[in-house]
């Protein structure tokens, strides 16, 4: 692709469900039969796309977009029925546990608790079989520039009851080569985990990525521009990050007030030293891209705005209100980005602030930027989310993982904004909004139309996936067996029989 445009996404409609949000019997969605049977719901659907949210292991607060790396894969997807299928664990090794209260919605505590467990069971069952296994040395090869890394990293943080590494012992948490290869021994069966963990991550996932090619579905997934200060990747290449001589942050990463709060979003990630990323022709990144490309078909850039500025809040500060912004590394990225691609394309998750250079580095790279419907009907005709502005490089939603559902935000609107779409669809019956909605995402120019399964279901609020600013009651809301049915799926392909699909 060199540093030419991309070609255009095919044309389409998809469906947004997080991994973790499919059916199963172990309180977490995974890459098991309810995940191929979600890709046959899709096909039969006529949806093209399968958008996914990060796959990255998660921490404190159970966010995607806060990995412990930039690399590895969440060891909750692993799939239990298929490590039983190879005799790596019994059945009865995991029908007695208490995976969940509830089949809607995720226990993380009670996931974290038992699984770990479990899968270190089936590590000691395959010991001696699979580390011979030529697919696990191509493995190993393919990986070796983070999976050592990730390993280690894993490794301590468990020694020290999961503290982040900032709170380690100084020698390791420097990486002083003596300490670093003392932990390696130290913690050489541990290691081994880890590593046999993203192995099976990495095969299940492919397996199922292959079937859906098969069916014709393409996986569009998200990678966030930061990486999580908790990470491997912040420990390891800390001086690839606006860190100080003793390996910490001087600003992080956020947002400042706006829609979703009004003291803005204080992620707490590291912030890139991009000047000196520059100077490595973005050789973290293009490893980066290369990775991530293997994963999806379509890659959704996160935060896509901070390539062209990013905002940085002082380390200290308790919001994001008094945050100042910097010049982000510009077309220059681009050009890296796009020469490591190979066959996957992006979208460019371009909400927010558009300035000037953020057209221009849209215009320049051909990505399809993005429009939110919910984000269209404050009254002005010249609002750019308004169906009959959407241009056809674009990818058109709904909402997104940090909205709420289209049936939630029609209850909760107040009076004005509900006579306001009334109006614009000239449908006076509530009840019928949430479909002109859809059907007006559908029948707009951009290429794609992508809506939550939430709202192809017509669910409200109970199943939000996400509140930005907020911690507690997010990333929980679970499909129940049986909701994506056959009727739906007539349903939707009924709505988009005009798609290209």
């Amino acid at each position: 692709m060199n540093n030419a445009k991309q070609k255009s996404l095919d044309q389409g409609a998809g469906v947004l469900l997080p991994v973790a949000s499919l059916p199963s019997n172990y309180g977490i969605g995974t890459f098991g039969k309810a995940a191929f049977d979600f890709i046959d719901f899709t096909a039969m659907a006529g949806l093209k796309y399968w958008q996914v949210l990060p796959l990255g292991p998660t921490g404190y607060g159970d966010s995607p977009y806060q990995s412990f790396s930039a690399f590895a894969g969440n060891p909750y997807f692993v799939d239990l029925d298929l490590l039983i299928e190879e005799g790596l664990l019994e059945p009865e090794e995991v029908n007695g546990i208490e995976w969940a209260d509830a089949e809607n919605a995720i226990d993380y505590e009670k996931i974290y608790r038992n699984r770990f467990p479990i899968l270190k069971k089936a590590h000691a069952a395959s010991r001696g079989q699979y580390e011979q296994e030529a697919e696990y040395q191509k493995f190993l090869d393919e990986t070796r520039f983070w999976l050592e890394d990730y390993a280690l990293y894993m490794g301590i943080k468990e020694k020290f009851d999961n503290l982040e590494w900032l709170k380690w012992p100084d020698d390791i948490r420097l990486r002083e080569a003596e300490a670093v290869e003392e932990y390696k021994k130290a913690l050489a069966e541990e290691m081994e985990f880890w590593k046999f963990i993203q192995f099976k991550f990495s095969s299940q996932w492919h397996r199922l990525k292959e079937y859906a090619r098969k069916k014709g579905v393409q996986i569009i997934g998200d990678i966030p521009i930061y990486v999580a200060m908790d990470s491997g990747d912040a420990w390891v290449h800390f001086d690839r990050f606006e860190m100080d001589r003793d390996h910490r942050p001087t600003m992080v990463a956020g947002v400042p007030p706006d829609l979703f709060s009004v003291t803005g979003q204080l992620w707490g990630n590291p912030l890139y030293d991009w000047e000196k990323m520059k100077q490595e022709d973005f050789l973290w990144w293009r490893k980066r891209i290369r990775h991530t490309a293997g994963l999806y078909d379509v890659i959704r850039i996160d935060h896509f705005i901070g390539i062209a500025r990013y905002y940085c809040i002082p380390v200290d500060a308790k919001t994001a209100e008094n945050g100042v912004f910097k010049k982000g590394p510009g077309i220059h990225f681009i050009h890296a980005i796009n020469e490591e691609l190979g066959n996957s394309k992006v979208i460019a998750e371009d909400l927010g602030v558009v300035t000037k250079e953020v057209k221009h580095i849209l215009r320049e790279s051909g990505y399809p930027g993005m429009k939110v419907l919910l984000f269209a009907f404050d009254g002005s005709p010249d609002n750019p989310n308004l169906p009959e502005h959407i241009t056809r490089n674009t990818v058109v939603y709904g909402g997104t993982h940090d909205n709420d559902t289209i049936a939630g935000y029609l209850s909760g609107i107040d009076e004005n904004t509900l006579h306001i779409i009334k109006n614009y669809f000239g449908e006076q019956e509530t009840d019928r909004l949430l479909m002109r909605i859809v059907e007006a995402g559908l029948e707009s120019k951009a290429f794609v139309a992508i809506f939550q399964m939430q709202d192809y279901l017509m669910l409200g609020n109970e199943a939000k996936i996400n509140t930005p600013a907020t911690l507690g009651e997010n990333w929980k809301w679970r499909l129940l067996n049986g909701q994506a049915s056959p009727a739906v799926a007539e349903g939707i392909r009924g709505l988009i029989k005009d798609r290209g699909n």
